[in-house]
């Protein structure tokens, strides 16, 4: 038998036991209401009647014989109780009485005849009133039998539906205490059953004990465990060889290798990054960052590109680091990568650790080192001959050394021309050649943004005539000075000026600016807006690396791709910051900032 069924027959029976209880119950109550009408119908009605014939015998008894309202009500009163005889010996009485009344009636014909009674009418009414109280007292015999009747009937009534109510109050709670326990029980065992399947043990199976739905559901759910665990041991044997075909990849790696989850603990390091930060296994993985970070400078150091925000990591050049290994320095090019994966329950990407690497660049360091001796060196050896050209053109020129006609003029002029773009090219190279070796020398002072933007404006004034340009300067007297170099500062000044009257047309206005900043260090920001054909977004970036030009429709190509990058070093090194907002057909804003000096 199913549980389905079960519970059927269960809440079946309840309801017949219900419908039995109640079936009886009105049974009992209708023989009790037929006993009590019964008794109230017969002898209590009888009694009435007698009573009313005591008073109408008190009447005729009290007044005239010649008065028949009494023996009307007599008669009246008499036909009823005639009529009501309900009781053995009643109607000897009643038969008796009527003989009486005959004789009261030919008792009374005699005195309205004007005949003399034979006795008086107390003779007559007498044994009348004797009658009546007999059959008063005999009706009143019988409803108190009959009471006591109907009280033992009402008892053994509430006697039988007492024990039949008990009867179903007792199956009912057999059956609240069996069926319950007998669907609750195959989901005790089979939850038991899945708690222990979600700790990956498969072994505890559900026992068949029954036929039913539930032993269906078991026979099933232990199906499911064997093919679990089949499944995880096929998965497992997979798992383990992606993990050891991983650990391989990972250990082989020639690169440091650390991973740190989204709780800031380190879980895994490969034996790259153990050696360089000199640590075992065991004092690496699985420990928070910051205590790492307390025991060793490298790991430290790292840290702090790791809690650097994402939007304000180098986007060209990752960091690179110097390190001593075996009695040389080594260079190593930090990489912090964030790793978001999407969470299907959530349904929301969420960030669940980063990795860090550090690759040897130590072969392309000595390259870069090489390079730029390569270029310090001819950029010094190229600045001697160049400057000596550039004097001996100066002499031809002036007519010195012999005359020169109109058309020599002209060839000189343009061998001059490109033998100064010569020496400006040799002197941006002797400017990286220093900034790379670190020995630009910053002459820090306090400096009046006003008279550094003034002397540059005045500096640039005839580039500004051939395209009749405009510079149109606002800058508030009560900026406070800035910290700065301002020889360098300047150059960066006028090399922004000279690139926005590149490219701005002609007749159009080159805005200067500076104003104080809101941020919590404060610094003065400085800008210079052209009006120009802009800078495409995926360039705005590029322009300020090394030898990088981005197209131009107008066809210069007299620059080097130098004077930005230059540009940036020289403010940065001053604890600036040069960037541009531009959009294309709106021209583009170069803007550095200086910290305010203390």
């Amino acid at each position: 038998m199913n549980l389905k069924t079960k519970i059927t027959l269960a809440f079946l029976t309840m309801l017949l036991l219900l419908l039995g209880v109640s079936a009886f119950t009105l049974y009992s109550l209708n023989r009790l209401d037929r006993s009590a009408r019964n008794v109230l119908q017969d002898n209590l009605y009888s009694v009435e009647l007698g009573q009313q014939l005591l008073r109408a015998l008190d009447r005729v008894e009290r007044l005239p014989p010649t008065d028949t309202v009494g023996m009307g009500q007599f008669n009246r009163a008499f036909l009823r109780e005639a009529g009501n005889v309900t009781e053995p010996g009643e109607q000897e009485l009643v038969d008796k009485l009527q003989q009486r009344l005959i004789q009261l009636q030919e008792y009374q014909g005699a005195a309205r005849r004007g005949t003399d009674a034979p006795a008086p009418v107390t003779a007559i009414t007498g044994p009348m009133r004797q009658l009546t109280y007999d059959i008063i007292d005999l009706n009143t015999q019988a409803l108190t039998r009959k009471n006591e009747a109907a009280n033992q009937l009402a008892s053994r009534q509430s006697t039988y539906v007492l024990a039949l109510l008990t009867f179903a109050v007792l199956t009912c709670l057999l059956f609240v205490l069996s069926v319950p326990e007998a669907a609750v029980s195959g989901l005790r065992k089979l939850s038991a059953s899945i708690e222990n399947a979600t700790h990956q043990d498969y072994s505890n199976s559900i026992p068949v004990e029954s036929h039913d739905e539930f032993g269906g559901v078991a026979r099933a759910f232990n199906r499911l465990l064997v093919q679990l665990q089949d499944y995880r041991t096929s998965t497992l044997a997979q798992l383990l060889a992606e993990r050891n075909r991983m650990v391989s990849l990972v250990n082989n790696l020639d690169e440091g290798l650390l991973l740190v989850d989204e709780n800031r603990r380190l879980i895994l390091a490969n034996p790259v990054a153990q050696q360089l930060l000199a640590l075992p296994p065991e004092q690496l993985v699985n420990r928070p960052a910051e205590e790492i970070a307390q025991q060793n400078d490298l790991f430290r150091e790292l840290l702090r590109h790791l809690d650097t925000p994402a939007a304000q990591r180098p986007t060209e050049a990752a960091p690179v680091l110097t390190l001593a290994q075996h009695d040389e320095e080594a260079y190593y090019r930090v990489s912090v990568n964030d790793v978001v994966s999407f969470n299907e329950a959530l349904d929301k990407m969420e960030f669940v650790g980063s990795i860090l690497t550090l690759r040897n660049v130590s072969e392309y360091k000595k390259l870069d080192q090489a390079k730029s001796n390569f270029l310090a060196t001819v950029s010094h050896e190229l600045k001697t001959p160049l400057s000596s050209i550039n004097f001996s053109l100066k002499l031809l020129q002036n007519g010195k050394v012999g005359p020169v006609n109109e058309e020599q003029q002209n060839i000189l002029a343009t061998i001059k021309q490109e033998n100064q773009r010569l020496l400006r090219l040799v002197g941006e190279l002797i400017d990286v050649s220093r900034l790379e070796s670190g020995n630009i020398q910053l002459n820090f002072q306090a400096a009046r943004v006003m008279e550094v933007v003034q002397f540059a404006a005045d500096t640039i004034q005839l580039q500004l005539q051939p395209k009749q340009l405009t510079l149109d300067i606002q800058i508030a007297d009560t900026l406070p000075p800035v910290r700065a170099d301002i020889e360098k500062t300047t150059w960066v000044l006028l090399n922004l000026l000279a690139n926005a009257i590149r490219y701005s047309p002609e007749q159009a206005q080159i805005r200067i600016r500076a104003a104080l900043t809101t941020e919590a260090q404060p610094q003065v920001r400085i800008s210079v807006q052209d009006n120009g054909p802009g800078i495409a977004p995926q360039y705005q970036e590029k322009i300020f690396q090394r030898f990088v030009q981005i197209p131009d429709k107008n066809g210069y190509k007299g620059g080097s791709g130098l004077g930005l990058s230059i540009a940036r070093e020289f403010i940065g090194s001053q604890g600036g910051q040069l960037w541009v907002e531009s959009e294309l057909g709106s021209g583009s804003t170069f803007s550095f900032t200086l910290p305010v000096a203390g």
